[in-house]
């Protein structure tokens, strides 16, 4: 087996499988000459031997002694599978159509083009780079959660990883869809760390969090004397991020005027602060997330077809938790060690019993509600195992043992009556500290303020 050594930093290697020795040296000659470390065989034992973490192989079909689809197979079923790119006489559909549903990643017919092997060639090590940075994004796929990481190995959470990686490659904007408590947020971050641009600005805007008004200051900025109480020049989120990414969350809440702007700003890519006529540059990639069903409220004149289909771009939907359950255990433990190292407390592992009880409950609020449940539990637990007794009644599966469904005549509760309660009881578990709980609940100051005076909340002296 002949070998060129090339010392230059990541240098892609290729092999070359080929029984001609004529064409093994040209293309020695060329590939060397392109920068490349080159492998050249004609044994296709030697060549799987030698393919593992190889970039990729240059597959001849015509080999004297074995068939090159079947010599395709095993290199595709190598643990750190090259990408194949078949090299061959045989100019036939029938080839081609196998060759591709075996796994070649192009199939070129000799004799050869050099220009397109060239680009064929820096195609397919972009493609390898891209397959090794999306392995490695699933295989950190239960990172920590205070390094923003999202939790879970689940199929579904597997799928999210590759979508982030092959979408941080390009900048085109995301719609993310799910329900609330999904991550929707983490997934925003996820997909700007992973892209090029992960040193820029991450800005972050919740549509809820803002009055009409306000919310255009925000997004836009404004200048002095543009409304009553501008006193200055201020930048908004749109200038702030740059080159970095924007992330507008609920944006299904955005009044319709509003949309129509933000609108004008992803097609032409520009902006005006409020009152300024001066227009500015958009360079930030559009991220934006909501948990509404966006088609209803555009039936009902409530968002903006046409600002839909320019988000519509690329859309990840997170699955539920209860889509997940297998999750669960992963989530429940790393959720535990950080409310323990918060709280102050030595609350080190979950019950059997707790666990199963966690894992058949159907988690309506998702990984937000179980945040909710686990630090409750921490608080009032004395041991280092948290135990079931010390769920609340509210995470309780409400199936009965067997798997029956609830009678007909057990309590069910508004939809209102349940928001009152879960924010009351969210209150109390943070001894009404209102920046806890609108981070526990994920909403504004001023919506929790709101939600306090409409449901006539108030603390209880103890």
């Amino acid at each position: 087996m002949a070998r060129v050594m090339l010392s230059h930093p990541r240098v892609s290697h290729i092999l070359v499988l080929d029984d001609d020795r004529a064409i093994r040296r040209t293309l020695e000659k060329f590939l060397s000459g392109e920068g490349y470390r080159v492998t050249t065989t004609a044994d296709e034992r030697e060549a799987v031997a030698a393919a593992s973490g190889v970039d990729v192989v240059l597959l001849d079909l015509g080999l004297p002694t074995v068939d090159g689809l079947d010599v395709l197979e095993q290199l595709r079923k190598l643990d750190d599978a090259p990408t194949v790119i078949v090299v061959t006489a045989r100019d036939d559909m029938d080839s081609t159509v196998k060759a591709i549903q075996r796994g070649a990643w192009d199939y070129v017919v000799k004799p050869l083009d050099v220009g397109r092997m060239r680009l064929t060639l820096r195609r397919a090590i972009e493609a390898r780079d891209a397959t090794r940075a999306l392995r490695m994004l699933v295989e950190d796929g239960a990172r920590d959660i205070e390094a923003g990481g999202i939790i879970g190995q689940s199929p579904a959470m597997r799928e999210l990883y590759k979508s982030i990686g092959a979408i941080s490659l390009n900048r085109a904007s995301v719609l993310i869809l799910g329900e609330s408590g999904t991550g929707k947020e983490l997934v925003a971050r996820a997909i700007h760390r992973a892209s090029a641009e992960r040193e820029r600005p991450f800005v972050a805007v919740n549509c809820t969090a803002f009055a009409r008004e306000l919310l255009e200051s925000e997004l836009f900025g404004h200048v002095r004397g543009a409304f009553t109480g501008a006193n200055a020049d201020r930048a908004g989120r749109f200038e702030l991020a740059g080159n970095g990414t924007l992330f507008l969350d609920e944006i299904a809440e955005m009044p319709v005027d509003l949309q129509a702007k933000l609108l004008r700003v992803l097609q032409e890519r520009t902006f005006e602060r409020v009152g300024d006529a001066r227009p500015l540059r958009v360079n930030a990639r559009i991220v934006a997330a909501t948990h509404r069903d966006l088609p209803a409220m555009i039936a009902r004149g409530a968002f903006r077809q046409d600002l839909y289909y320019r988000l519509n771009v690329v859309v990840l939907r997170l699955a539920p938790l209860r889509e997940r359950r297998e999750d669960i255990g992963l989530l429940t433990r790393a959720l535990l060690a950080r409310i323990s190292r918060e709280m102050h407390k030595d609350v080190r592992a979950v019950s059997e019993e707790a666990l199963s009880l966690l894992e058949r409950y159907d988690w309506p609020g998702n990984v937000r509600e179980l945040e909710n449940v686990l630090t409750r539990a921490v608080v009032l637990s004395r041991g280092p195992v948290l135990t079931a007794d010390l769920l609340p009644l509210d995470a309780a599966d409400e199936r009965a043992p067997n798997g029956e469904e609830p009678r007909a005549d057990d309590a069910v509760l508004t939809l209102r009556e349940l928001e009152r309660r879960h924010i009351a009881h969210v209150l109390e578990l943070t001894q009404w500290n209102k920046r806890r709980a609108c981070s526990l609940l994920d909403i504004s100051r001023p919506t929790l303020d709101r939600k306090i005076e409409d449901f006539c909340l108030a603390r209880q002296e103890r």
